[in-house]
């Protein structure tokens, strides 16, 4: 029996200027040419794909389709927990599904409550606080230099190449512009400099570890701060003039990479 998958997703598109929304609203979204190619590899599995756009609509386009499991990249469609949209909608109409569940979507999104509950496991985390303007008063115990996020968005959403800050006036500045481009709070944290790798995992009782990337900021512009950004990913990187960031198998000691 071939598997009747349905395939969650955003579409990434480009913000009109009379949405009023920041320039990168879609960035977490994925590219046409990334679903496509989703579908083309399950379809070449054997797999029967129905495609869903995680909207408002993707509820009653669930229910009627009821697959056997869905294959889930959606980002979500608004809201702070919005990652956890589609497996809430799915846990209810008891449709298994791939990745992560409601509640590990909230709570990694939420830069605040990861931090707490990775330090609550006794995983290292730097010294940060949650600032909603600013004018608010900032640790003291926080050494420059700092970086400023928003609290819970993806894809680099609000971190530029201004968001290191060495003093306290840059610092108030970027505050100020997460808080009004993003109508969120903004993480402030200690900068940790050094070597940047993504070690990606994937399973569940057994997990694979999958090859360690390292991103290279030595290949970024020429007076570019050290941050796999906004201007990094989607801006400075082009098909024409790629940045070639990445090192694959990432090279490093066997014992860090068994670490």
């Amino acid at each position: 029996m071939n598997l009747k998958i349905g395939l969650t997703y955003n579409l990434k598109r480009q913000v009109s200027a009379a949405e009023g929304l920041p320039e990168d609203f879609f960035a977490e979204f994925d590219d046409e040419d990334t679903v496509n190619a989703i579908v083309d590899a399950l379809e070449n599995g054997g797999c029967h794909v129905t495609r869903i756009e995680a909207d408002e609509k993707a509820y009653s386009k669930l229910m009627r389709l009821n697959p056997h499991i869905v294959f889930n990249m959606a980002e979500g469609f608004r809201g702070e927990s919005r990652e956890s949209q589609v497996p809430a909608m799915l846990e209810m109409l008891g449709i298994p599904y791939t990745g992560s569940g409601p509640m590990t979507f909230a709570i990694s999104l939420n830069k605040g409550m990861a931090h707490q509950l990775l330090r609550v496991n006794n995983v290292s985390t730097p010294p940060f606080k949650i600032v909603t303007n600013a004018e608010a008063r900032i640790d003291k115990q926080l050494e420059f230099p700092l970086i400023v996020k928003p609290l819970a968005e993806g894809s680099s959403k609000g971190i530029r190449n201004s968001s290191l800050v060495t003093d306290d006036p840059s610092l108030r500045r970027q505050v100020t512009w997460v808080t009004t481009t993003y109508n969120q709070p903004a993480m402030v944290e200690e900068f940790l400099p050094g070597r940047e790798f993504t070690v990606g995992v994937i399973g569940n009782a057994e997990p694979t570890v999958l090859p360690i990337v390292e991103i290279l900021f030595d290949k970024l512009p020429n007076g570019s701060n050290p941050l796999y950004s906004y201007e990094a990913k989607w801006i400075w990187d082009t098909p024409e003039q790629p940045l070639e960031m990445f090192n694959c198998p990432a090279e490093i000691p066997k014992s860090s990479r068994e670490r």
